[in-house]
């Protein structure tokens, strides 16, 4: 088992396998996090917090349709089941204690969204000899970019003032949310010959 993708074909390319099931887990967490970051956006703006969800919205929606037309696919027997899974644990799951249930809402996704962005790293799976110019190679970095990028955002919500008195309760939450999310990616990724490598989380 490596802990990278390969062996590369003689173009620099990842396995079609590899490409699928990594792709399939992504527009899995991303797409989960499109849909919910729709669902949670007010049909008017009222807060900040609300304005950068329907960033994230399109960010995360741009991501997705990238993966499904970068990815060289062929069939994976193992994605029927592994694909229920992954939605099961993508589901929202508002904060307890706060009152303020968009906010709850608000704040179960950001550490949804945290622990993905900052657990699933696909660009560091790239050996150096990776094609700079294949599709797929250049959809995970634009992905490694662009979860950097809204990752600072989550930890700006997340350590804002009003949610300083549930502090422990988010930091709880978030842990959570991070073992779950690296557990499912790591098994992912072994059943196509990859280790995955323990990513360094952010903190909040």
């Amino acid at each position: 088992m490596s802990e990278f993708f390969g062996p590369l074909n003689s173009e620099g390319r990842v396995p079609p396998r590899q490409q699928t099931r990594v792709a399939a887990f992504l527009i899995s967490a991303h797409g989960a996090l499109a849909r919910q970051f729709a669902f949670a956006l007010p049909l008017k703006l009222e807060s900040a917090w609300q304005t950068e969800l329907n960033a994230q919205f399109y960010r995360e929606t741009e991501l997705v349709s990238l993966l499904l037309r970068a990815t060289s696919w062929v069939p994976d027997v193992a994605l029927g089941y592994m694909a229920a899974s992954w939605e099961t644990a993508w589901s929202p799951r508002p904060i307890e204690g706060i009152a303020d249930q968009p906010l709850a809402l608000a704040v179960g996704l950001a550490t949804l969204a945290h622990a993905a962005h900052a657990g699933i790293r696909p660009a560091a799976l790239l050996p150096v000899d990776a094609n700079t110019n294949d599709p797929f190679v250049m959809t995970l970095r634009r992905i490694e970019f662009e979860s950097s990028r809204l990752l600072q955002a989550q930890i700006l919500f997340l350590k804002g003032e009003s949610l300083v008195p549930f502090r422990d309760t988010v930091n709880s939450a978030l842990e959570r949310r991070r073992t779950e999310v690296r557990k499912l990616w790591s098994e992912a990724l072994e059943g196509v010959g990859i280790s995955a490598r323990e990513g360094n989380d952010e903190k909040p």
